[in-house]
């Protein structure tokens, strides 16, 4: 077990602001509400009678927050799980116009807010996201735990991390597919997972993973869409500018959590394996994401990848950075070819192997040089503003 140190998560002054804060369910928003916000009223849409109410009558949140003695306070309000209930954004788009209320508006999906064409308040409301755990959150970095484990809170705490996971997995991934309100068959949708889950990582083929679900590539794409608009799986687009070579030009698509990729895969990665490695660079993906959600909003994630199969894992800005993830104790020269061959793409500012070997070291090749980084002194690195540069 390990031992949570802080949230990252930093809101506007929300006596000033209002805030959409969206992340998947036991990130530990609630948890953060309670602790920063234990005196604010709280709208809790996962509550059935509390739901009902408001479904019932929308207009009750305007009439019980426009009093005088309400508008006088200073402090969000806060309503937990929106979207279940898009109807009430008007209502606090009134009085955020009308009233100078702020408050903090979160939820797992803008799936229907988005498709149902909800008031998204036109800019009145700052977006903010809430990830799994990360480096600077947790007291100790075990790697061959965290691949089995993954970093949502519970899991990462948790004495016996599978059956937590399994419970999620069995019970919210299923009820979020269906508070979607989606005609799909679940059992489709569960194999659909657990291929998801193996190929995440990977190039996306829809074609592939509809033949092993058995349904059509146009359904597998709308399940792929359903995971990313549910922030439980993101698409990771390539680098495409080479005036040199021919790119792959398919995305790859990642789970939003190697512990629960790797529970869906019924995979129990060990150190040395290829697993372990996929699972490595997983967890270097979900720092990346994080760093880019609490300290960097306009960080430019891709991949690089040449028709002829050379991959570098990660490229930042316009290749700014190039990050190449090695899960081995002791990374071969011939590692960095690809590495070596970007350069011939244009000019990179640094080459990155993000590795398990003891020591930081040094190798220069035609273009510079190349460091190699344990995980730790990477992660280190990346959240004190050395890789890329807060904004």
């Amino acid at each position: 077990m390990g031992r949570i140190v802080k949230r990252m998560l930093a809101l506007p002054d929300l006596a000033d602001h209002s805030v959409f804060l969206w992340g998947p369910r036991r990130t530990g928003k609630t948890y953060w509400i309670r602790k920063h916000l234990a005196g604010a009223p709280v709208i809790d849409l996962l509550e059935t009678d509390v739901f009902a109410e408001y479904a019932s009558r929308p207009s009750l949140l305007r009439e019980r927050f426009s009093a005088p003695e309400a508008t006088k306070r200073r402090g969000p309000i806060v309503i937990d799980e929106v979207q279940k209930l898009p109807v009430l954004l008007d209502e606090v788009h009134w009085l955020i116009e009308n009233r100078r209320l702020t408050f903090l508006l979160t939820g797992s999906s803008a799936r229907k807010l988005r498709r149902g064409h909800a008031n998204l308040l036109a800019g009145r409301a700052r977006r903010r996201e809430m990830r799994p755990l990360c480096f600077p959150e947790i007291d100790r970095l075990d790697v061959e735990r965290i691949v089995l484990s993954g970093l949502l809170p519970p899991h990462f705490l948790s004495d016996d991390p599978p059956d937590d996971i399994r419970s999620y997995v069995n019970d919210y991934l299923k009820e979020e597919i269906v508070s979607e309100g989606l005609a799909i068959s679940l059992p489709a949708f569960t194999d659909f997972l657990r291929v998801a889950a193996i190929t995440s990582s990977e190039l996306l083929n829809y074609t592939n993973v509809a033949r092993e679900v058995g349904v059509s590539a146009k359904v597998v794409r709308g399940y792929f869409d359903l995971l990313e608009d549910t922030m439980l799986g993101f698409r990771v687009a390539p680098w495409t500018k080479s005036p040199n070579r021919r790119m792959i030009q398919t995305p790859k698509f990642y789970l939003f959590d190697v512990g629960i990729a790797n529970y869906l895969a019924r995979r129990q990665p060990a150190p040395g394996t290829p697993e372990f490695g996929k699972s490595v660079e997983h967890l270097v993906l979900m720092e990346l994401q994080a760093f880019r959600s609490y300290r960097s909003p306009d960080l430019e994630l891709r991949y690089w990848r040449t028709s002829t199969g050379q991959e570098v894992d990660f490229v930042l800005n316009d290749l700014e950075v190039a990050i190449e993830v090695k899960a081995s104790a002791r990374v071969a020269d011939a590692a960095l070819k690809p590495l070596a061959a970007l350069g011939d793409d244009g000019r990179v500012r640094r080459r990155i192997v993000v590795c398990l070997e003891r020591q930081p070291r040094e190798v220069g090749d035609r273009h510079g040089r190349i460091q190699l980084l344990p995980i730790r002194a990477f992660l280190e690195d990346l959240w004190a503003g050395r890789i890329v540069s807060p904004a």
